[in-house]
């Protein structure tokens, strides 16, 4: 149905055709010092009509005859608008931007305004520069060292979340974000983070899976923008555009970590990088059009930053009658003379490996004058391995009779993603309508190996499907926009209509990697109770049960997911919007939105921003917005159910995950979910001094969420205990679970923040020094915990104090940038310092409260031009070696985490030395 009305109103417009003159412009566009600019933008001011330079920097355009004014705007450059006389024949010459005077297209539905005309506050990153010189090489990388406001690190030992990265903007949750392709909204992964990481219960968007290579620039919107987009822009949009240039580009280096704190069984090098990538454009027609694609491969090998393993092991380990003394150590000639060492025992704690292949391309091609087709999309894989913890040969999770020496389980991931844009621009009587769909999926795959199902013993296969889950979202937009010049001093109108449909599976695996066999525990202890491994620290992981207890079934480190678990759930949901601009004066702008979104699942919701820019003069501006913001819950934390090993001080547990509709969390009270709502505001300066090359601007904010989505702490039952909690000890035992947690609107939250951009250009004879100093500090808070009558004194248990820190300190609050660009003749050189604040360990123990401090990461590169062709660029991240402040003694996590891996600031890998190599031709 809502199809058939985007299809009317589509219709509807396009009978209005009237036919008007044309006048067709032409010209070359070039740069001071670099000749001609090849895919600059020009546009006809107040329209969609547009069209790029080609390899010589000239372009070719037909306008309507009562367009006047021509913009022109290229990355990297100050945009320039172009008042059309007689001629027709237009050539313009641009000059390097002050970063103030790039346009920007995000947060507004209008043509484009720059950076200083705008009503909150826009970063725009010129990806080409940045992934040409920096040691970062993908998307979230980039962003966490160059935009101070987000926040992204590589995770270690917490399953899927090893293999994508969460990230944040502004303090607040990877669901929270929204991306853009090209303006056009991205789906989201299909993993929900479950396991002790930044982000648990959230959902997020892969920004990985689009290769940097393919990139032009990114915006990113700082300012809540539900009304205008949709759901998921509570803390702010990003707006990834691909490119558009023609010629061809090949970019191939490689890296590693060289770092002191390897261990010495590893050398003194590990986490080796190769990337190489192809970027190639081409025109299309004769009036503008381009057909630009990407293709690119990365490997990642992992890292180990794992304190070496000096705990005792006992004796009888590989006694064939499981007998001994659990307080009797094997002495280190004893271990060698088996061949093995105490590093034998020892985990993995580092980055994942990764093997990763990326298509992308973007297309555009003019039909006629108003008419414009266009289509992007791109296709990912990405082969994935981690470790989890490892199990000693005496414990119970462990086939003694298959691994001896007990064994490092794998987590092997296959993750697909591909995505597919196509759509019509068309202009009706100055009317520019967009009719588009946006298809994206995104699958996740485990296979476990190097593993046991301990329920059956010998007979346990090694390797296992523990299945997967995957995520389709299907969006249809119809835009419509004007632009009126002649009222007030300036008028844009924009509406339209969304229709969205998505639909999330589970995939049960194989019987073995879930099924519990019912073995009955082989070992046999002296004193009938737990055996604890111990060192210096004092116990670090209970390896044994009671005499007798079952022994836990399914693969170990991932159990797979059952066929109770399968599933198949679809919503759809249709939204309204419009968004209006005026500029009442040449100083004062003023802008309204207003969104209508009906979910079939959940209901309604209706959401506004008004918004406001004053110029103080030709260089200064003062602008504020305030919104009311909404995200419904994902169809992923309204359905997701397993049974995973979660390790919590070193202790492994069984932990299910429930849906809200169980009769779990109906028992315990857990309510059913609904969208989060949000109120934010934020107020700023911005302004530049010419003279001075100087330009600064300033943002505070605040967002208030009420309803926050998050995953709750674990709850038990006790099959000793009252009716209600021995049915639910059964329940848990049925998904071969101890414990259980759950979605649930649990908490509002409050966070407040500043943040700064200063940036100065100089130039000293033939040289030239660009400057910026970007920093944020924000301030989450936990304003209350909402539970229902059932709940009432397990408040500590629903919202726990590990998930309390995940939320408010588990990132760095305060960061800042300050980056140097230099360049001389064929040479260039960047100098990046960026202070990571200090973060606090997530742990329900109060006595084990830490603060690791904050640290500043050094990264330096050097590039040079043999040619306009042919470049050279080596460097360093993190050039001074710097780690994190290591974990206290109770803190080690099974002894050997030196880093804490719950809490992270930059990572714990060290030093990355770098080369690459880049072609254009």
């Amino acid at each position: 149905m809502y199809k058939q009305i985007l299809l009317t109103l589509f219709l509807f417009f396009t009978t209005f055709v009237v036919v008007q003159a044309q006048r067709t412009i032409e010209g070359r566009v070039t740069a001071k010092d670099e000749g001609a600019l090849a895919g600059a933008t020009i546009q006809a001011k107040g329209t969609s009509i547009g069209t790029v330079t080609d390899l010589d920097g000239k372009y070719t355009l037909r306008v309507p005859e009562g367009s006047t004014i021509l913009l022109f705007s290229f990355v990297g450059y100050g945009s320039k608008e172009v008042v059309l006389g007689e001629s027709n024949e237009v050539n313009v010459e641009l000059e390097e931007s002050t970063l103030l005077d790039e346009v920007v297209v995000l947060g507004s539905r209008g043509s484009g305004r720059t950076k200083l005309e705008t009503v909150a506050p826009v970063d725009i990153l010129n990806i080409g520069d940045i992934a040409t010189q920096g040691p970062q090489t993908t998307v979230n990388a980039i962003l966490n060292y160059v935009a101070p406001s987000f926040s992204s690190n590589t995770q270690t030992i917490s399953d899927g979340t090893d293999h994508i990265d969460p990230a944040s903007l502004r303090a607040l949750g990877p669901d929270q974000v929204l991306v853009l392709i090209n303006g056009k909204r991205r789906h989201t992964t299909s993993l929900v983070n479950v396991n002790g990481t930044f982000g648990r219960g959230n959902v997020g968007t892969d920004m990985n899976a689009i290769p940097v290579a393919a990139i032009e620039k990114i915006e990113v919107l700082r300012d809540g923008a539900a009304a205008q987009y949709g759901s998921d822009a509570i803390a702010g949009v990003i707006n990834i555009i691909l490119k558009k240039k023609q010629g061809l580009s090949v970019n191939a280096g490689t890296g590693a970590y060289f770092s002191s704190e390897i261990p010495d069984a590893d050398g003194s090098v590990d986490g080796e990088n190769l990337q190489f990538n192809v970027n190639y454009g081409m025109p299309l027609g004769e009036k503008g059009g381009f057909l630009n694609l990407t293709g690119a491969f990365d490997d990642r090998q992992h890292t180990n930053r794992m304190k070496e393993f000096t705990g005792k092991i006992f004796a009888g380990y590989n006694n064939p009658n499981h007998v001994g003394d659990p307080n009797e150590d094997i002495t280190n000639q004893e271990l060698l003379a088996r061949g093995l060492e105490r590093s034998d025992f020892n985990m993995r704690v580092g980055q994942s490996a990764l093997r990763n292949a990326s298509f992308m391309g973007n297309l555009e091609l003019p039909l006629s004058e108003k008419t414009t087709l266009y289509a992007f999309g791109g296709l990912n894989y990405r082969r994935g391995q981690a470790t989890g913890f490892y199990r000693l040969p005496h414990q119970e999770r462990t086939v003694t009779d298959i691994y001896p020496n007990g064994f490092l389980p794998e987590i092997n991931t296959n993750i697909l993603d591909k995505s597919l844009a196509f759509g019509v621009r068309h202009t009706v009587n100055k009317w520019d309508i967009d009719l588009s769909n946006v298809y994206g999926y995104n699958s996740f795959d485990y296979f476990i190996s190097n593993s046991n199902n301990a329920s059956l013993g010998a007979a346990s296969p090694t390797s296992f499907n523990s299945g997967g889950f995957s995520f389709t979202q299907n969006t249809t937009n119809f835009d419509v926009r004007r632009y009126f010049p002649e009222k007030l001093k300036g008028l844009n109108v924009a509406f339209g209509a969304e229709y969205r449909f998505e639909n999330y599976q589970i995939t049960a695996g194989e019987e073995a990697s879930y099924t519990n066999y019912g073995l009955a525990s082989w070992y046999t202890t002296t004193r009938g109770d737990s055996i604890l491994i111990q060192d210096n620290s004092g116990p670090i992981n209970t390896v044994f049960g009671p005499n007798g207890s079952a022994r836990p079934g399914g693969a170990q480190v991932f159990p797979g997911f059952r066929p109770d678990n399968e599933l198949s759930k679809f919503r759809s949901s249709v939204a309204l919007y419009a968004d209006v601009e005026a500029d009442f004066t040449d100083d004062l702008l003023v802008g309204i939105a207003g969104r209508f979104e009906d979910y079939s699942d959940f209901g309604s919701t209706f959401n506004g921003k008004l918004s406001a820019r004053y110029k103080l003069g030709e260089n200064w501006a003062v602008r504020a917005a305030a919104s009311t913001g909404f995200r419904a819950p994902s169809l992923h934390q309204l359905n997701f159910n397993s049974t995973a090993t979660l390790f919590v001080d070193g202790i492994p547990y069984e932990v299910g995950t429930f849906s809200n509709d169980s009769r779990v969390a109906k028992l315990l009270g857990i309510e059913q979910l609904k969208q989060e709502t949000s109120r934010s505001f934020s107020a700023g300066i911005t302004g530049q001094i010419p003279d001075a090359n100087l330009s600064i601007t300033i943002d505070g904010y605040l967002v208030e969420i009420d309803d926050r989505i998050v995953l709750t702490g674990t709850f038990r039952g006790d099959a000793n205990g009252s009716a209600q909690d021995q049915e639910i000890y059964q329940l848990l035992r049925e998904a071969n679970a101890s414990q259980a947690t759950f979605f649930a609107n649990a908490i509002d939250t409050r966070t407040s923040g500043v943040d700064i951009v200063i940036t100065h250009k100089a130039e000293f004879g033939k040289s030239k020094l660009k400057t910026s100093l970007a920093g944020t500090m924000s301030n989450p808070e936990l304003l209350q915990v909402n539970t229902s009558d059932v709940l009432e004194g397990k408040e500590d248990t629903y919202f726990d104090r590990t998930s309390q820190i995940y939320l408010t300190n588990s990132v760095p609050t305060e960061k800042f940038n300050l980056t140097f660009d230099y360049s001389i003749g064929n040479f260039s050189a960047m100098l990046r310092n960026v202070y990571f604040g200090a973060v606090e360990e997530a742990t329900n123990s109060e006595t084990n409260t830490q603060e690791f401090a904050g640290k500043v990461i050094t990264d330096l590169s050097l590039s040079y031009s043999f040619n306009k062709k042919f470049s050279l660029t080596v460097g360093a991240n993190n050039l001074l070696d710097i780690y994190p402040d290591e974990n206290r003694e109770e803190n080690l996590s099974s002894g050997r985490f030196l880093y804490s891996r719950r809490s992270q600031q930059f990572g714990f890998n060290g030093r990355y030395l770098f080369g690459r190599l880049s072609f254009e031709l």
